[in-house]
């Protein structure tokens, strides 16, 4: 069988074949390649030979639209630029253009509740690993589906268990890179074992993080405990609880905020474990390494904290980024 030799008006006709039913979830992409902006998912396209696609090299952020409002876009924008940095990457976009242009592609998919993915990549130029073949750096921008947070999910908690994944060492843990290998093992462990989550340990047996999630734990005397930054993403949404946790160290809920060592036996003892993410918000984890997580329900901390996090979301114009 000979294989087809597709013409461009070949494939402005066979790519009309190829919806399906996934792409209702994709509402809109901005690309600094093409110039603009497409509500077309079958448009949401990148080169091939862009270095992020065969090479991984590009960072991006992860943020949330609700109720026609971006949550926390500054402090992601932040990590971005430092990402880059890091990967002496230029971002093809001022920083007030670039705040601009997520608010455009929000606007342009017409959905006040998205997830948007911005994304900042070596750009197309060649198929080796040398970055200095491409010729600039590229931007997009996704606006996409955004689903519930895990506990509106599963109110009765998470499930996390070990990975056997080696966590990345303290320059690529740091960094919000598009190479995720690690992270798309874990997650596949997860649904491998049935947990909803799996947590890294570093070799000396200190705690990580999860495959996207940073994850921390309440001791038995009430201090809340997450990891020390050298291994782990500094993740906004952890960030930020841990700040707003302040409120309950000044009025007596919590005895204290600090990052430190923390090892599996110290989990084994908690008396909560909780996940932390843009998406998930704060987590539960009521089975840790096949065991119950304290009597094995949410717990008081989960409590206060999630509904801290939530009225900061909903309710504090100072993280809110308006779109609409």
């Amino acid at each position: 069988m000979k294989t087809d030799i597709i013409s461009a008006r070949d494939f402005a006709e066979r790519i009309q074949t190829m919806k399906r039913a996934y792409h209702e979830d994709y509402y809109a992409m901005y690309s600094s390649l093409f110039g603009g902006i497409v509500t077309d998912p079958l448009l949401m396209l990148l080169p091939l030979d862009d270095h992020v696609v065969h090479r991984g090299d590009g960072v991006f952020e992860s943020v949330k639209c609700v109720h026609g409002k971006i949550y926390n876009l500054r402090s992601h924008l932040e990590r971005l630029c430092k990402s880059a940095e890091a990967l002496q990457l230029a971002i093809p976009a001022w920083r007030e253009n670039l705040e601009a242009l997520v608010i455009e592609t929000i606007q342009a998919g017409a959905h006040p509740d998205c997830c948007v993915r911005v994304l900042v990549t070596r750009g197309p130029g060649g198929l080796g690993a040398n970055p200095y073949e491409c010729s600039s750096p590229q931007l997009y921008i996704m606006a996409y589906k955004l689903g519930g947070s895990f506990m509106t999910k599963r109110p009765e908690g998470a499930r996390v268990e070990i990975s056997r994944v080696p966590p990345k060492n303290t320059f690529f843990a740091q960094i919000k890179s598009c190479n995720y290998l690690p992270n798309v093992l874990m997650a596949r462990e997860a649904v491998d074992c049935g947990a909803d989550f799996m947590a890294a340990f570093d070799e000396q047996g200190f705690l990580t993080e999860c495959a996207t999630e940073n994850i921390g734990m309440v001791t038995k005397d009430g201090e809340l405990l997450t990891p020390n930054m050298g291994r782990i993403l500094a993740g906004t949404t952890m960030r930020r609880v841990l700040e707003l946790a302040d409120v309950l160290v000044r009025n007596g809920g919590l005895k204290a905020v600090r990052y430190a060592d923390i090892t599996v036996a110290q989990l084994h003892e908690a008396s909560e474990v909780l996940v932390f993410g843009t998406t998930r918000d704060v987590t539960a984890v009521v089975l840790f390494d096949g065991r119950p997580v304290a009597d094995g329900k949410p717990g008081r901390v989960y409590a206060l904290l999630s509904d801290l996090l939530h009225r900061d979301i909903y309710e504090n114009e100072a993280m809110q980024t308006p779109c609409f």
